[in-house]
């Protein structure tokens, strides 16, 4: 019973995500339902986010996240409400892909600081979810930092003792705009 709350949870979350992303995109072609002819057709919109996806540029949203103080980061960071759904901490670990949020190294426009997040499993992968679980990325040597571009790159950083990474429990909800071979 628990485990049907959680996953239709979770897909309500999904589907809240989608539907931002949606109105995000293509607002401007959104008609009005009707009763709802008084709404702005220049509503809220949510800035997209560049980071790294197998070596290539991404682009994607945040719209929720379990932790509040994460929440208020994101949202502090881009302008925009990143909602808070503590349920989302309890997705099944099928569910979820990773996203590695540097703590420190090269300066960039991650949510830290430093340089842009790194995701694994884009779309097109098997694996895809919006949902990642959040793993926080620290170079042991913060002046040897490079910019790394893929999480197999975070991966052997980390076999080769030059990163440490830990994972806090805390899961955000990230869906892409753009990914290597294709968009939204």
């Amino acid at each position: 019973m628990q485990r049907n709350l959680v996953v239709t949870a979770v897909v309500a979350v999904l589907m809240a995500g989608f539907v931002l992303v949606y109105l995000t995109l293509a607002p401007a072609q959104v008609q009005p339902m009707d009763g709802m002819s008084g709404m702005a057709a220049d509503g809220p919109t949510v800035p997209p986010v560049e980071g790294f996806a197998a070596g290539q540029e991404i682009r994607f949203l945040h719209t929720e996240a379990s932790d509040p103080q994460v929440a208020r980061m994101l949202t502090d960071m881009m302008g925009s409400p990143v909602l808070v759904v503590p349920s989302l901490a309890q997705a099944p670990e099928a569910m979820l892909a990773n996203v590695y949020v540097f703590t420190n190294g090269a300066r960039g426009d991650g949510p830290m600081g430093f340089q842009p997040d790194v995701f694994d499993r884009p779309p097109g992968d098997p694996g895809y979810s919006p949902l990642r679980a959040l793993n926080l990325v620290t170079w042991k040597n913060a002046q040897a930092a490079r910019v790394l571009m893929s999480a197999s790159e975070v991966q052997e950083a980390e076999a080769q003792g030059a990163v440490t990474i830990q994972r806090p429990g805390v899961v955000v909800n990230m869906p892409f705009l753009i990914w290597p071979g294709g968009q939204r």
